[in-house]
């Protein structure tokens, strides 16, 4: 059975990932932060790590790069842009899936990635082979806008951006919280910070505002 160690910040998406795995992997350990997770996969010797891209004190990048023992790494993020599948494979990873994914479309994912092959999410999978292929890094995944250069959308985080365009897509502040596995109070706390940032009064005028951005 493949060994597998998880690092992710949110303690209830592991629990959730161990419970999806528990009869198709052996979890070895998990960590929330990148020190703990570079330790723990030293220690343990995984086959697999499944990634987080984003973590308060880092990435998967400082994960890969503090790692000294050999194991494959698989990207598992809810972000799907461009400079971060790219920054994570360049770093060494074996593949990237974003957290919509199945069960048993991660079990699958692991086992290719721990017999060499390189697994991606579906939409993503053409638009990293082309970024490789061309020597060049495309700006955002086929079928998402670019970046807009504007001195409001700068100043957002990147969970604010998050947020913003699930917002624009219509998800609920529900959905938005099962999507990015925050709450729904840390929710509400990203849309009153966007609505300040933007200036804007409603969720109705924030969503014109994203779409005039292409930021949906």
């Amino acid at each position: 059975m493949v060994k597998v160690f998880l690092v992710d910040d949110h303690s209830v998406f592991r629990s959730g990932v161990r419970a999806e795995l528990a009869d198709a992997v052996e979890i070895v350990g998990d960590a929330g932060t990148v020190a703990e997770a570079i330790a723990g996969i030293n220690d343990t010797a995984p086959d697999v790590v499944l990634l987080d891209v984003h973590m308060p004190d880092g990435g998967g990048v400082a994960v890969i790069r503090g790692t000294t023992v050999e194991t494959t790494f698989l990207a598992l993020s809810v972000s799907d842009a461009a400079e971060d599948v790219i920054s994570v494979i360049r770093a060494g990873a074996r593949g990237y899936v974003t957290k919509n994914i199945s069960g048993s479309e991660l079990a699958e994912a692991i086992d290719r990635v721990n017999g060499g092959d390189a697994y991606f999410s579906p939409r993503l999978a053409g638009f990293v082979l082309d970024a490789f292929a061309g020597g060049e890094v495309a700006e955002e995944p086929a079928g998402e806008p670019e970046r807009v250069d504007d001195p409001v959308v700068d100043a957002l985080t990147r969970r604010e951006l998050e947020v913003l365009r699930l917002l624009a897509r219509g998800y609920t502040y529900r959905e938005i919280g099962k999507e990015l596995f925050i709450s729904i109070k840390t929710v509400e706390t990203h849309a009153s910070n966007i609505l300040r940032k933007t200036q804007q009064s409603n969720r109705h005028a924030l969503t014109r505002w994203a779409h005039s951005r292409d930021l949906d």
